[in-house]
């Protein structure tokens, strides 16, 4: 396993072994690292038993402002970050929900 670096946080994640890997032009190991690891972890864990589920939902059960929520859902397509499927549907004027379907190799 290749160590990871300063951008790298091991857990919390979907995957307990994983190497969470943060990174982006604003994006600074130190400040962030650590915040969006939790982040990612509260929001794969609120998600992944099911259900559709708001923006809004989804920040007020896990703290997380809706815009990192946001964020954390387009993390979860990556491969990186389990390469799981996010269903969206659209609810009415501009409001969407969300489904996380879960990558068979973490189910």
């Amino acid at each position: 396993m290749n160590h990871p670096d300063s951008h790298d946080v091991v857990g919390p994640s979907p995957n307990p072994q994983a190497v969470v890997h943060f990174d982006g032009a604003t994006f600074d190991p130190t400040r962030d690292a650590r915040r969006l690891a939790a982040q990612h972890a509260r929001v794969f864990e609120y998600l992944r038993y099911g259900g559709w589920h708001t923006l809004e939902a989804i920040s007020k059960a896990t703290g997380a402002p809706e815009a990192s929520v946001s964020a954390r859902l387009r993390d979860l397509r990556k491969p990186r970050f389990g390469g799981h499927t996010i269903e969206r549907e659209y609810v009415a004027r501009g409001l969407f929900r969300y489904r996380l379907v879960v990558n068979e190799l973490f189910a």
